[in-house]
């Protein structure tokens, strides 16, 4: 009975940092760095817990799971918190005393924690299903190596493993249950703020539909007029004047396209389609506008992109973040785009630009309602391109550094 106990403390230790994280941090930290420090010190703290009250089997046999901690904090914490953690797990054994438990610990953690380190990165762009298999794994490899290595020092006999392999097996189905409950944690946790944004822009949807009617009638008419108006004796000031009218109405209009592109509820008339084609035809359309800012599009795209999409819609969130590459460069430059294949079943479409880059604070608020990097923007645009790429189950990574360019990397679902 006191075994349980012991265990069930354990389990405890790794709840504990997974309920005030997802809890109290995640909703009022919103620096991702500020949040990795959080989630490394909770982290922390459970393995100082779980090393400080292990499961005790008999007088020289001691079981801890300070392995679940360690690498969902690496997993989920990047590079910074694996290494931390590391220190921290040997620091505490090592004020314990050196022996052979000692000895162990820093062997097993010196040819474990590269392995999770060069994981790491692809765990972090895996889908669900792939990082609890990862997780998993990683694990399994972190007590088969203890297990080697613990062998090697006492001895390979039934009395010395049975410990080492009832570890193996607890840590494993513990790594599996944790990984899957954060990641579930994680999943609520994107779908409720999407349904907050979903109901904060449902307003706007609701309005512009009603409006846009009645606003469109008085420039459509002011339009006309003055098309009227511009004869060609007119002195060219008046012309003047009356151009830059009829553009500004078209961008009026333009952003009421925007409003209603981004308010109506998302018809589902997906197809199958080639992506390198329709990033042809996006690249022949914008052609012109390219020119005239002295800009060159180069391409790189790889045959049999099928993906199931509107291709009206693809090809307006292309052009929109084409046309943002392209402003982000006033002196010309070159914008890439790369048509590619992922490991994991995604089409992966690069578009790299040589602009005036952003922060990582401008980068986290792309795609938020109104927020524009342009005097005169209203940020719609990039709001309906996130919004039309997941709606294809797809995803937008953007890596960007100031005065040195923009990368936009679109992640869709491929299909045969």
């Amino acid at each position: 009975m006191s075994i349980i106990k012991d265990f069930l403390l354990q389990l405890t230790f790794m709840v504990i940092p997974i309920f005030i994280y997802y809890t109290f941090i995640t909703e009022r930290v919103k620096n991702d760095k500020n949040r990795k420090v959080i989630m490394t010190m909770l982290w922390g703290l459970s393995i100082l817990a779980c090393m400080s009250f292990p499961v005790v089997f008999g007088e020289n046999a001691r079981l801890e799971l300070r392995i679940i901690p360690l690498l969902l904090g690496t997993l989920y914490g990047g590079v910074f918190s694996g290494i931390l953690l590391t220190g921290l797990i040997i620091l505490y054994r090592l004020s314990l005393g050196i022996d052979i438990g000692f000895y162990n610990t820093v062997l097993v953690l010196v040819l474990s924690l590269p392995v999770i380190l060069y994981f790491q990165k692809s765990f972090a762009s895996s889908k669900k299903g792939l990082r609890v298999k990862m997780a998993m794994s990683l694990s399994f490899y972190y007590c088969l190596i203890g297990i080697t290595w613990f062998g090697t020092l006492r001895g390979f006999s039934i009395e010395n493993l049975i410990v080492p392999i009832i570890h193996l097996i607890f840590a494993v189905a513990v790594t599996f249950c944790f990984t899957l409950l954060i990641e579930t944690i994680r999943e609520i946790h994107q779908l409720r703020l999407e349904m907050q944004n979903t109901e904060k822009l449902k307003v706007i949807g609701e309005l512009t539909s009603v409006f846009a009617h009645e606003i469109r009638n008085p420039m459509q008419a002011t339009r006309g007029f003055l098309q009227l108006l511009n004869e060609p004796d007119l002195p060219d000031k008046k012309k003047e004047y009356i151009q830059i009218s009829l553009e500004e109405l078209d961008r009026a209009n333009a952003i009421i396209n925007d409003f209603l592109s981004f308010g109506k509820p998302s018809i589902q008339d997906n197809e199958r389609i080639d992506v390198g084609f329709q990033i042809q035809r996006v690249v022949n359309i914008i052609q012109s506008y390219t020119l005239n800012r002295n800009v060159e599009i180069r391409t790189d795209i790889s045959d049999n992109c099928w993906i199931y999409a509107n291709p009206q819609k693809l090809n307006q969130s292309l052009i929109n973040i084409l046309k943002n590459a392209i402003e982000s460069m006033p002196n010309g430059g070159i914008v890439w785009i790369i048509c590619s294949f992922t490991d994991d079943g995604y089409i992966k479409i690069n578009i790299k630009d040589q602009g005036i880059g952003m922060t990582k604070k401008q980068i986290d608020m792309l795609g938020s309602p109104y927020y524009s990097l342009k005097e005169s923007g209203t940020g719609l645009g990039m709001m309906v391109s996130f919004q039309i790429i997941r709606s294809f189950k797809g995803k937008i990574q953007v890596n960007s550094k100031k005065d040195i360019g923009t990368e936009f990397i679109i992640l869709l679902p491929q299909i045969t």
